[in-house]
């Protein structure tokens, strides 16, 4: 647990200390939600119809505020970690790490300890600049908080452990973001980050629902979103009981992967 704990502090010295990082993971949900909100703010509001049949409606920042926290977990956890190893393995630091007494539990805990904090300061930011200079109104029950503790917690475990199975893809260092950058973005599109979920055609809701990005954002907008804002969810609710199971399988099924495919070396070592 010491080589754990001085692992996570050189791993976040390390993070910072990468400009591209940090632009692209750390800093891209905080630009996307200004973007966002600028670019809209002369916009009308966007409009939900609650059970009462009475119209709420919400500004721009607020709408896109739950879609980029999720975002933000899946670009910490998967996208940073699945660069990084793939990095790592491919210009020889994991196989010198190999020939130390490193753990292997140690590295995975410096690892996914760097994308607890690094998430965390990310989200307190981004909820911080969304409250302070746009005026969202953030949630009072701590019910909501509690929602969202559970799937922020939940979605760090499932990216992680998908950044460290999707480090295997890239054949070469050079070739990792471009491999693994796509993927995400691509995800970012189609699960409800920038669009309206329901106005993608079926089909492509139903490839969506099967990844656990569609579920993060879903149940942050249960978080921060009026109750009637479900209404535009397919089946009109917002399914967080199985939201839930689709990242516990995504967790159990990531955790397998990286068993079976993590190696200090290449595989043409």
């Amino acid at each position: 647990m010491t080589t754990a704990t001085s692992r996570i502090s050189y791993e976040i010295r390390s993070y910072f200390r990468a400009p591209d990082a940090v632009f692209f993971t750390f800093l891209f949900p905080i630009i996307m939600l200004a973007l966002f909100s600028v670019a809209f703010a002369d916009a009308d509001q966007i409009r939900a119809v609650a059970s009462s049949g009475r119209t709420i409606s919400v500004d721009y920042a607020t709408y896109y505020l739950p879609g980029l926290v999720a975002t933000g977990i899946l670009l910490s956890g998967t996208q940073s970690l699945g660069v990084d190893i793939a990095t790592e393995r491919s210009d020889g630091t994991l196989k010198r790490l190999g020939g130390t007494p490193l753990p292997v539990l140690s590295y995975f805990v410096g690892k996914i300890g760097m994308v607890l904090v690094t998430t965390i300061v990310q989200t307190a930011l981004l909820l911080g600049i969304a409250s302070l200079v746009f005026g969202v109104d953030l949630p009072t029950d701590a019910s909501n908080w509690g929602v969202f503790a559970g799937v922020m917690v939940l979605g760090i475990a499932t990216s992680c452990v998908l950044g460290i199975a999707i480090s295997a893809l890239p054949r070469e260092g050079r070739r990792a973001t471009a491999t693994i950058v796509p993927i995400v973005l691509v995800l970012q599109f189609i699960s409800g980050v920038y669009l309206p979920f329901t106005q993608l055609p079926d089909w492509l809701q139903n490839v969506a629902s099967v990844f656990p990005l569609r579920w993060m954002a879903s149940g942050m907008r249960s978080v921060f979103l009026p109750d009637a804002f479900a209404s535009a969810e397919p089946g009109g609710a917002w399914h967080l009981a199985l939201g839930t199971l689709v990242l516990v399988a995504w967790l159990v099924g990531g955790t397998v992967a990286c068993a079976l495919t993590f190696r200090w070396n290449r595989k043409d070592s």
